[in-house]
């Protein structure tokens, strides 16, 4: 979701770096096959990823949420010459379809994704970190921070996407009458309780920006 009009996120984008021929065929096909394309992180955002990379130049970078591979792509664009960017995917039905673009990827040798439940493989990785992007089920998002945390050096960012969850941050949680409603209350508790687990960190400086639905970008002292 976007919160900006329509013709101000077009001239955002229209002034922003497009994406390469491989992200736009991507981007066209998660919309055209997948059952929930608003997943994927876009043009806009893409390119804030690549930025926040390059300026980095990570060595080692962990993703939690692959879904279609391509923030994983914009991602791998910024890393070191001899970086890696761990990425977890817990939908395994995917790889064929990620690995089918990563493959037509100058940087897609440097991925190196990992299939399974986050919350058991995160705890056998390696660190130091220099970058995390945590876009996943939003009702972990809390556990992830916990479970990476130590893995991110000193100086090192966290990036958490969704975390104005299409406006519900800013409105009442209550008891929805149909299951539907219920689960997206869970989701959307879960991510004023991140946010508010963020903000009383005193280990961290960090901004939300109202980037697409939100990210929250966390510098570790």
């Amino acid at each position: 979701m976007d919160f900006l009009p329509p013709e101000i996120s077009a001239y955002s984008e229209a002034h922003t770096s497009p994406e390469s021929e491989l992200l736009r065929q991507l981007n066209r096909n998660t919309r055209a096959r997948m059952l929930y394309p608003r997943m994927l992180s876009g043009h806009l955002q893409g390119r804030f990823l690549s930025m926040i990379s390059r300026m980095l130049r990570p060595r080692r970078m962990l993703e939690i949420g692959t879904f279609t591979g391509y923030s994983a792509l914009c991602l791998a664009e910024g890393l070191a010459d001899d970086g890696v960017l761990i990425t977890i995917e817990k939908d395994d039905e995917l790889e064929t379809f990620i690995r089918s673009y990563w493959n037509q990827s100058p940087v897609g040798h440097l991925i190196d994704l990992r299939l399974g439940n986050a919350t058991e493989i995160i705890p056998e990785l390696e660190g130091p970190f220099d970058l995390v992007f945590i876009d996943a089920d939003k009702e972990n998002y809390s556990l992830y921070y916990d479970l990476v945390f130590d893995k991110v050096r000193p100086g090192g960012i966290i990036l958490a996407d969704n975390v104005l969850w299409s406006g519900k941050v800013v409105q009442p949680v209550g008891n929805g009458r149909t299951a539907a409603e219920r689960r997206a209350d869970k989701d959307t508790q879960a991510v004023l309780d991140f946010n508010r687990k963020v903000k009383e960190d005193s280990r961290v400086e960090q901004i939300l920006l109202p980037v697409r639905d939100g990210l929250m970008m966390i510098y570790k002292h």
